[in-house]
């Protein structure tokens, strides 16, 4: 029992190092960078709050643990954000690589079997294997995509980012698992990038 409670405990240690992992994206004040502990919680409620958009079948528990865990591997990797290099570096061979090994790592600090449990929840979500998995993808693209809204244009400026690139590289999931709430949010982006 002692054995598993220190595993546990130097795991959500750990955790807490998401915290000072800044991401691209600022708050919806664009008064400062959002964290990616912030942005982990923030999804979560994104989850709670628009779980009646789930297609049917969906289980918002397990989305909501996927998004708990999917930017743990930021704490070895840092933010890779969509729209930097053209989207060249987010979801590279090398990204991909370096996420899993850091999710080996993170998930191989708890216990056999909670580790093993959380390790293959994070791949499910990674994959998109599974409509709880693209749910929460769709969340995660959503997200940014309200922030930057909020914040004037924020990282969409900053990278130079056209409404033809925010479709492929974003609208294209979040509209695979959740049309409905794509339709709505590329509504209130559109007049943006018609006025820049």
């Amino acid at each position: 029992m002692n054995d598993r409670l220190a595993a546990q405990f130097a795991f959500l240690d750990e955790a807490d190092k998401l915290k000072s992992v800044l991401r691209a994206n600022t708050l919806a004040d664009g008064s400062r960078r959002e964290n990616s502990g912030e942005h982990s919680w923030h999804l979560a409620l994104y989850a709670l709050v628009l779980a009646d958009h789930a297609p049917a079948g969906v289980n918002i528990d397990r989305v909501l643990r996927m998004l708990i865990l999917h930017d743990l591997v930021e704490i070895d990797v840092g933010d890779v954000p969509i729209h930097s290099l053209n989207g060249q570096a987010h979801g590279s061979a090398e990204t991909q690589a370096a996420e899993a090994r850091a999710a080996a790592r993170i998930f191989g600090m708890l216990p056999g079997d909670l580790g093993d449990d959380l390790l293959a929840l994070w791949q499910e979500f990674e994959a998109a294997s599974s409509p709880d998995a693209m749910f929460a993808k769709a969340l995660d693209r959503v997200q940014p995509v309200m922030q930057n809204l909020a914040s004037g244009g924020g990282t969409w400026k900053d990278y130079g980012v056209t409404a033809a690139q925010l479709d492929a590289r974003v609208g294209v999931k979040i509209a695979r698992a959740a049309p409905q709430l794509w339709a709505w949010v590329r509504g209130r982006v559109q007049p943006w990038f018609e006025q820049t």
